[in-house]
Order: C-alpha cells, then sequence, then structure tokens
C-alpha cells in the first residue's frame, strides 16, 4: 500500500536521514472496533513497507551480476549466489534483532512484518553504492568506500530512529532505577544493532 510520492520520500530519508523530522508513527481509529492502528505507508512516511526492500534486493542482485560480467567474471550461477548471500543476510539480521527483542522483553505483537522491512532497507545504500562504483570504476575506489561509509552511517542512523518506536516506547512516568536500566540495555541493543549494518553491508557489497 505505497505511492510513488511515498517511494521517492522514503528513499530520500533513507539515504539522507539526518534532514528528516519528525520520526513519529502516525496512529488511526479502526472504524469497526475502534482500536488504535498505525496509519499505512501510503499515509505516513514513517511506516515500514516491504515494496522498497524487495525492489532493493532485485536491483542489488542484478547490479552485481552486471559488475562481475563487467569483470568477465560472469556465470549462470552469479545470480543464484548473489541472491541466496542477500536472503542470508536478511535472515541473520532478522534474527539477531528478534533475539534482541525477546531479550529485552520487547513485545512481539506483528513487528516481523515490520523488522524484515527495517532490515531490506540496507539494500537500497548498498545500491546506491555499486551505482556509483559501476560509474566511477575501479580506479575510484577511495571515492567509493567513502560512499559505501556514508551509506553505512545512513542506514545506522536511519534504523536509531525508526526502531526507537518499537524497542523504547513511550515511558509511563515510572522513573525506577530498574526501569531506568532496563531503556539503558535497550538504548545500547540499538547501538549494536546499528553498528552491525557495517558487517551485512560489508558482505554485501562485496558480493
Amino acid at each position: 500500500n505505497v505511492s510513488n510520492s511515498y517511494v521517492l520520500t522514503k528513499l530520500k530519508v533513507i539515504l539522507f536521514p539526518w534532514t528528516h523530522k519528525p520520526w513519529g508513527r502516525r496512529i488511526r481509529r479502526s472504524e469497526q472496533n475502534e482500536q488504535v492502528e498505525y496509519q499505512s505507508p501510503r499515509d505516513d512516511i514513517n511506516a515500514p513497507d516491504l515494496y522498497i526492500p524487495l525492489m532493493s534486493i532485485m536491483t542489488y542482485v542484478l547490479l552485481s551480476a552486471l559488475q562481475h560480467g563487467l569483470k568477465d567474471n560472469f556465470r549462470a550461477s552469479v545470480l543464484g549466489e548473489v541472491a541466496s548471500r542477500a536472503v542470508a543476510v536478511i535472515i541473520f539480521d532478522f534474527l539477531v534483532v528478534k533475539m534482541g527483542c525477546f531479550l529485552l522483553n520487547v513485545g512481539s505483537g506483528s513487528q516481523s512484518a515490520e523488522l524484515l522491512a527495517y532490515g531490506g532497507y540496507k539494500f537500497v545504500g548498498i545500491v546506491f553504492t555499486l551505482i556509483v562504483s559501476l560509474l566511477l570504476g575501479p580506479t575510484w575506489i577511495w571515492t567509493e568506500r567513502l560512499v559505501f561509509f556514508y551509506v553505512w552511517l545512513a542506514m545506522g542512523f536511519f534504523l536509531l530512529r525508526s526502531l526507537r518506536s518499537l524497542v523504547l516506547p513511550s515511558q509511563d512516568g515510572s522513573g525506577t532505577g530498574s526501569a531506568t536500566q532496563h531503556r539503558r540495555r535497550r538504548i545500547t541493543f540499538l547501538f549494536i544493532e546499528a553498528m552491525t549494518q557495517l558487517l551485512w553491508m560489508g558482505i554485501l557489497v562485496r558480493a
């Protein structure tokens, strides 16, 4: 449930998250049972979607195959190998976040699809890096590395702000020591998840 304007704006948010605010999700009341629920991506730019991750993964596989072809290293199994690596990274990243949420007692609810979406957004930065690499060629390797470092920072910042609503729900006003310590653990988990994107993205960009 996305629109063209949502996709374009979302790509801008992923690549330039420092210019975006606010980060809070919009809510609405269901007309049937009057339950509070999040708005769809079409109506909320901060809502996660699976369209951009899926399109980014497909583009990533095709660009990786093109890169192998330009290096005279293309073979029929390249597409399968690159796609398998992409799926493996998504699954491992998802399991890490899911395990962290379980250990930190973060309510699961219907978050699985949202976590997959957030994990898939990393392919936007990878695709951007591959495009720069293909356009500039191997002689501009340091430029490619700077671009990769930038998109990693952007992805880390994007995840810190986006996952905050899931991992750090609104405080209920309790200021006990245990509550404060528990919140610090969740903040630490967010930073660890942001840092691990360097590992996942490094694996993908070398595919």
